[in-house]
């Protein structure tokens, strides 16, 4: 689950990258209230930039949702991994200095100064 919304988060990305490289700066407009005939396009001299305009902000849209799933499904994966959740009753009897296994010839002396 977690890789089909990661390829659809790259793939969206790249979209949104895409479509804000292909729109005009603002500063463009300027020259073409001049006589140049460079401001018609497929879709009308207005409609170009509403419909990027709005397809961006959809695909921006889809992007921050796959990125809350993708936080979620990672946080998801992870629950349980900590060593806070761990029952203390297992830390304690599997300790070998707690259930009385531990020999006197176990324990490490310290020998120096």
């Amino acid at each position: 689950m977690m890789q089909i919304v990661l390829i659809i988060h790259i793939l969206l990305s790249l979209a949104l990258i895409g479509l804000v490289l292909i729109q005009q700066g603002k500063g463009a407009d300027a020259g073409a209230s001049f006589g140049g005939g460079s401001s018609q396009s497929v879709f009308g001299s207005r409609g170009s930039a509403s419909f990027l305009s709005r397809l961006t902000a959809i695909i921006a849209t889809l992007f921050f949702v796959t990125s809350l799933t993708l936080a979620y499904l990672s946080t998801k994966q992870s629950e349980g991994n900590s060593v806070i959740s761990t029952p203390d009753h297992i830390v304690i009897t599997d300790s070998p200095a707690i259930s009385g296994t531990m020999q006197p010839a176990d324990v490490p002396v310290q020998t120096g100064k």
